[in-house]
């Protein structure tokens, strides 16, 4: 009887370390002989995409894995999201998420996956630094004046961004609010369209992330007159904030992360942070994402869960209060 007692206890605890075994290989990251899709809902070439490729190739590098861009432009970063939503939740699937995906879940009526429930969050990557330009020879050389001018005048101000939605549009939205002033947003179709504006005197001014018109500020075409961001940027050191400058508190930045499908084992999302946070510590990685504009900032996964949530609540509000129809 004992035994028979001992080979049931033996046979217990080998069948125990058998399941041990499989669980922490169900949790082990993902094999480094299978590439990693990272799913960028943006064409190439433009500053979210080469943020992403600067990160994955850094990643890369240090992890022996390939991680392959793929490029899923579309209904606003919908259909990139949706295919991450319903890829396996093995770790060999990343979306490059962004702020877009906080407006989203306030302009859509209804979206294919639910923006909070369905990704789990991995890293931020970094913040993109927004301004308020006008051309160079505009009436306005300060935001005061701007601010002074449109109270004097209301409903005679207008103020250029690009598409409808995007977060360019919704900042501008809320800087009319925050600022007490009556002026009239007028977006237009992608960056270059805006500049053109600004530079023909058909707008007194503009809100664009600061990759696209670094370049026509350095060169005296546009003038910088305040950053939305909750401290001066990196790129432009004497320019003040809007908060200094007639709003305070006022603070808007666009941002990308990193995020893998729901039910990703903890185990692979703490490996995929750890690559994400070393990557963006590299100074070669700082300086690339210096020159697009991007300021790199990582964090854990809860720091960027709790972003998302703030940011969908902040934008839906925006959406509502300024009347903008869902799509």
């Amino acid at each position: 009887m004992l035994k028979t007692t001992r080979h049931s206890a033996l046979a217990l605890a080998a069948l125990s370390l058998l399941c041990a075994g499989a669980s922490a290989q169900q949790q082990q990251p993902p094999s480094s002989t299978k590439p990693i899709r990272l799913v960028v809902p943006f064409g190439p070439g433009g500053v979210a995409d080469l943020t992403a490729r600067t990160v994955a190739q850094k990643m890369s590098e240090s992890m022996g894995q390939s991680i392959i861009v793929d490029n899923k432009p579309g209904a606003g970063g919908v259909v990139a999201s949706d295919a991450v939503a319903k890829a396996a939740p093995d770790g060999l699937t990343m979306l490059l998420m962004s702020n877009g995906n906080a407006v989203s879940a306030g302009l859509f009526k209804r979206l294919p996956f639910d923006t909070v429930r369905d990704f789990a969050p991995v890293s931020m990557l970094g913040y993109f630094d927004m301004a308020v330009v006008t051309a160079a020879d505009a009436r306005f050389k300060t935001m005061q004046e701007l601010l002074a001018y449109a109270k004097a005048h209301p409903g005679t101000v207008n103020i250029g961004t690009i598409n409808v939605g995007s977060t360019q549009h919704l900042a501008a939205e809320l800087f009319k609010r925050s600022t007490g002033i009556d002026a009239q947003v007028i977006p237009f179709n992608g960056s270059p369209a805006l500049i053109t504006a600004l530079r023909g005197g058909q707008i007194d001014a503009g809100v664009e992330i600061l990759a696209p018109i670094l370049g026509q500020i350095s060169g005296k075409s546009l003038r910088a007159i305040a950053v939305m961001g909750a401290k001066r940027s990196f790129a432009l050191p004497d320019t003040p904030t809007v908060a200094e400058s007639g709003a305070p508190g006022f603070r808007v930045s666009s941002w990308n992360a990193l995020a893998v499908p729901a039910k990703t084992p903890p185990a692979v999302i703490a490996r995929l942070n750890k690559e994400a946070n070393a990557a963006l510590a590299a100074p070669e990685v700082k300086e690339r994402l210096r020159q697009l504009g991007v300021q790199a900032q990582g964090s854990t996964p809860q720091q960027q869960a709790d972003l998302l949530r703030d940011e969908i609540q902040r934008w839906s509000e925006v959406i509502r209060l300024a009347g903008i129809p869902k799509q």
